[in-house]
């Protein structure tokens, strides 16, 4: 691999995390009474996104929707089959209850996104119908077409479910 394919990875990688960083800490900022604060760090973690959108680009990491939903199901199920199983292991080992929980929600809905990913591929070319997905904010379940009652991964109440159309 050329150190420029490896700099663009590496930035891509540090961009996406800076994203989802500065949201959390604007939603902290939101939650504090700072609402300038938690502004600039969305309008922040805005830009970081961009970045990274065009260190993805830069590395032709962005194919037809058919590849991208193989490479989505391909990232989902590595994760819920080879990268969380240890780490769920090892939180069970250090005694790190929250973390573990952290890991194993994560683990579960991995799985769900890669079959809805490959339900997506299945049926590309096809109608596939129109409907809303909603996502659990507490473990990030995600469902179709209606939140359910209560999220089967951490039985959160449907009705805290994110909405996205």
């Amino acid at each position: 691999m050329s150190k420029t394919k490896a700099n663009l990875q590496e930035a891509f990688a540090g961009e996406s995390q800076a994203n989802r960083r500065y949201l959390a800490f604007a939603k902290k900022a939101d939650d504090e009474g700072y609402a300038q604060v938690a502004r600039m760090f969305r309008a922040a973690a805005e830009a970081e996104t961009i970045h990274a959108h065009n260190h993805l680009r830069a590395m032709k990491g962005i194919g037809d929707t058919a590849a991208n939903l193989r490479e989505a199901v391909e990232g989902e199920t590595h994760e819920f089959k080879n990268m969380y199983p240890g780490m769920i292991e090892d939180a069970k080992a250090e005694g790190e209850k929250e973390a573990l929980r952290s890991f194993e929600y994560a683990n579960t809905v991995e799985k769900t996104h890669a079959e809805l990913y490959q339900k997506l591929l299945d049926a590309l070319g096809k109608d596939m119908g129109d409907y809303p997905y909603y996502v659990c904010p507490v473990c990030g379940h995600t469902a179709e077409g209606e939140a359910p009652e209560r999220c089967p991964v951490c039985n959160a109440k449907g009705d805290r479910f994110m909405k996205v159309d």
